[in-house]
């Protein structure tokens, strides 16, 4: 084998790029809750940007490697250590057989990613190694990874060409407030004017209702211009929900796939990693932005891997 899971922290997964085409048969394309964070950590170790990793919340994991390879550690600094010394993150990192990967505490942000050159020898299912927990799907017997555990690796290199370059910059994640561009709608107009100033005007605190399925906010209640149903229709990553009680619930990557309750808006793609390094007790804020701007945010995001693949290409 390749790593041993001697504590598997609050909540370890494995997850890949995501589980597409499902939807209509009610499954969800689980995947990583920090996109940008999950695709820098494969990049660093030379794997596709979807291969599957590890995805940390809150308290790590502690793995001892039974096999040489290339790792990286992104997103959330939850204070990682290789044999108990402190372990850089967004840089790759040679470990040999008989180390020891562990967390110490959350410093900045609350999930980590751990990629592995070569990628994890996981099953395919329905075409991808995520696990999506509520459908005990993908992963490692579609749960989170338990003591005992073992994971093999696919293609392991114990070294990869000119390693001091394999490094990013970290990314520093809010606390106190996250500021959330939104796209408006497709049901916008089932809200009144006051509704709309409400929601774009006044914070609201993440809950202890999130997860990786959503994040119900605490705000003054977002007014209808009815009673806040609709006919049930297509939720996707970031959908902000507003039920009938007139509390937001944003949906995220393990969501159900259709919803009945109108929807106000959807949030940035490439503001959801800035959610999914949130905590409860945060304040969120909304600021609307275009369809346009939001689709030029993406496509400079995508132009920032294919900018840091071709910077480590040898």
């Amino acid at each position: 084998m390749s790593i041993v899971v001697e504590n598997g922290g609050m909540l370890t997964t494995v997850q890949d790029e995501g589980r597409f085409g499902y939807q209509q048969y009610g499954v969800s394309p689980s995947g990583p809750m920090d996109s940008r964070s999950f695709h820098i950590a494969n990049i660093l170790v030379g794997n596709d940007r979807g291969e599957g990793a590890l995805e940390v919340t809150f308290m790590g994991p502690t793995l001892r490697f039974t096999r040489a390879n290339v790792i990286a550690v992104t997103g959330g600094d939850l204070s990682p250590c290789l044999n108990g010394e402190p372990l850089s993150m967004y840089r790759a990192v040679a470990v040999t057989k008989g180390d020891v990967l562990s967390f110490g505490g959350m410093k900045n942000g609350c999930r980590a990613y751990i990629a592995f050159a070569g990628g994890l020898d996981v099953p395919l299912v329905m075409g991808s190694k995520s696990t999506l927990l509520r459908y005990h799907l993908g992963g490692v017997e579609g749960r989170k990874l338990e003591k005992g555990d073992e994971i093999a690796f696919c293609s392991p290199r114990a070294s990869l060409p000119e390693m001091e370059k394999r490094w990013a910059p970290q990314e520093v994640f809010p606390t106190g407030e996250v500021v959330l561009r939104v796209i408006t709608g497709p049901q916008d107009d089932e809200f009144t004017s006051d509704g709309l100033h409400q929601f774009f005007w006044h914070s609201g605190v993440i809950t202890n209702e999130f997860d990786r399925m959503g994040c119900r906010l605490e705000t003054d209640p977002i007014e209808h211009k009815g009673d806040g149903n609709i006919n049930t229709d297509g939720i996707s990553f970031g959908s902000i929900q507003v039920p009938t009680n007139g509390k937001p619930i944003i949906m995220l990557a393990d969501r159900q796939s259709t919803g009945g309750y109108a929807k106000i808006g959807t949030v940035s793609s490439v503001d959801l990693p800035l959610l999914a390094q949130s905590m409860p007790g945060m304040k969120v804020r909304f600021i609307r932005i275009s369809l346009e701007l939001a689709q030029d945010l993406y496509i400079r995001e995508l132009e920032m891997y294919r900018q840091l693949e071709q910077s480590l290409q040898v």
